[in-house]
C-alpha cells in the first residue's frame, strides 16, 4: 500500500504513572486532568495535582512527547473559579495545549493566556464546519476533537472548509450521549458527567448475586442490567443497561456496550486529513494503555511505512471483546 505521513498519536494518562506509561510505549501525546471536578474522568484515584502535572509535562518532554490538559467539563455558577484556577495552573506546568469545551472558559483562557495553545473539546460538539469556524475565529482554536458521529467522507468534507487541525477518536468508548454531555447518570445520583465530570459514581454502584450465581447490577436502587452465571458483567451505566422496551425484553434501549475500534479505517481517516488520532480510556490500567498504545504506535509506524499492520489482537481489549466502527462507517449503525 502507499505510504502515507503518520498522524500524532494521542493517549490517555489516569494518573502520573499511566502517564509514564504511555509515553513510554510510544504515544507522541498525552493527555490528562487535573483531579477535581474540570475534566470529564473526575474519579478517585485518578487525575494529577499540579505538581504532578508539572512533573509530568518535564517527563514527557524530555522524551519528545506533549502534554494536553483536558479542562472540558461545564461549570456551573458559583463554580467557575475552580475552572479558572485549573487554566492557570495548567498554563503555569507549561501544557503544551489546553482542551476545553465551555465557552465563557474559552473566553476566560483567551483574555488571560493569549498564546496558549487551545484545542476544542469533543464535549463542544462541533461537528459542522460553521460551528468549528466560530470557534476558530473567536478563540484561535488550533485543534478540533472531532464527535464521532461523522462518517469519514463527512471528515473529509469538514476538514476542507475549516482552518484549524482535526483529531479524531480511534479506540475505546463510544461515548455517543452528546459525547459526555449527559444527563442520565444525574437523573438517578446527581453527580453529572458534564458538569461534575463523572459518570456513574463508584459509590453508587451495586452488586448482587442470587442463589443461582445469576449477578443484578445497579445504580442507586435502579436496575441497570441482569446477568445469567457466566455472562460478562459490565460496569453499571445507564446508557448501556438492558431495558424492558415495547417488543423488545432486555435491550439495549440507548448503546450497546461495544467498544470503537477503527484500525482499518486509519488509512481513510490519515487521507482525509486527520492530523491526530486520540486514544479513549483514561479510567483504564497501565496494563490496558501499554498494550493499546504499543499497538496502535506500530499500526500507525507500519500505515506511515506502506505496511498492513496485524491488529487483531486489539479486539481482546474491547469492551465485552465486541468492536465496531460506529458511524465513521456508515449511518446505518445505531
Amino acid at each position: 500500500m502507499t505510504a502515507l505521513p503518520p498522524p500524532e498519536l494521542v493517549c490517555p494518562a489516569g494518573t502520573p504513572a499511566g502517564l509514564r506509561t504511555a509515553v513510554d510505549a510510544g504515544a507522541d501525546t498525552v493527555y490528562c486532568g487535573f483531579q477535581g471536578p474540570t475534566n470529564a474522568r473526575n474519579f478517585p484515584g485518578l487525575n494529577f495535582t499540579p505538581k504532578q502535572m508539572a512533573q509530568a509535562v518535564i517527563y514527557a518532554h524530555e522524551r519528545d512527547a506533549k502534554v494536553l490538559a483536558a479542562i472540558n467539563s461545564f461549570p456551573t455558577a458559583g463554580r467557575t473559579h475552580i475552572w479558572k484556577q485549573a487554566i492557570d495552573d495548567a498554563v503555569e506546568c507549561g501544557i503544551d495545549a489546553i482542551i476545553i469545551a465551555d465557552i465563557g472558559m474559552a473566553r476566560y483562557l483567551a483574555a488571560r493566556h493569549p498564546d496558549q495553545r487551545v484545542h476544542l473539546s469533543v464535549q463542544a460538539g462541533a461537528s459542522s464546519a460553521e460551528a468549528i469556524r466560530f470557534w476558530c475565529d473567536r478563540f484561535d482554536i488550533k485543534r478540533v476533537v472531532l464527535p464521532r458521529i461523522l462518517t469519514v467522507a463527512e471528515i473529509r468534507k469538514v476538514h476542507d472548509e475549516i482552518p484549524c487541525e482535526i483529531e479524531a477518536f480511534v479506540f475505546g468508548n463510544i461515548g455517543m450521549m452528546a459525547e459526555g454531555r449527559c444527563s442520565l447518570t444525574n437523573y438517578v445520583t446527581g453527580s453529572s458527567t458534564n458538569l461534575d465530570g463523572v459518570c456513574s459514581p463508584a459509590n453508587h454502584v451495586h452488586y448482587h448475586e442470587d442463589d443461582q450465581g445469576n449477578l443484578t447490577s445497579r445504580l442507586c436502587d435502579v436496575t441497570i442490567d441482569r446477568y445469567a452465571q457466566g455472562e460478562n458483567a459490565g460496569y453499571p451505566t445507564i446508557c448501556k443497561g438492558r431495558y424492558n422496551v415495547p417488543h423488545k425484553e432486555h435491550y439495549y434501549a440507548f448503546e450497546e456496550p461495544v467498544s470503537l475500534n477503527l484500525t482499518h479505517l486509519l488509512p481513510d481517516l490519515m487521507r482525509a486529513g486527520v492530523t491526530a488520532l486520540k486514544i479513549e480510556g483514561r479510567q483504564r490500567s497501565r496494563a490496558y494503555v501499554r498494550a493499546v498504545v504499543s499497538a496502535f504506535r506500530a499500526a500507525v509506524d507500519d500505515y506511515a511505512a506502506g505496511r498492513t499492520p496485524d491488529v487483531s489482537h486489539l479486539l481482546a481489549l474491547t469492551e465485552g471483546q465486541r468492536e465496531t466502527q460506529g458511524a465513521f462507517r456508515s449511518k446505518t449503525w445505531r
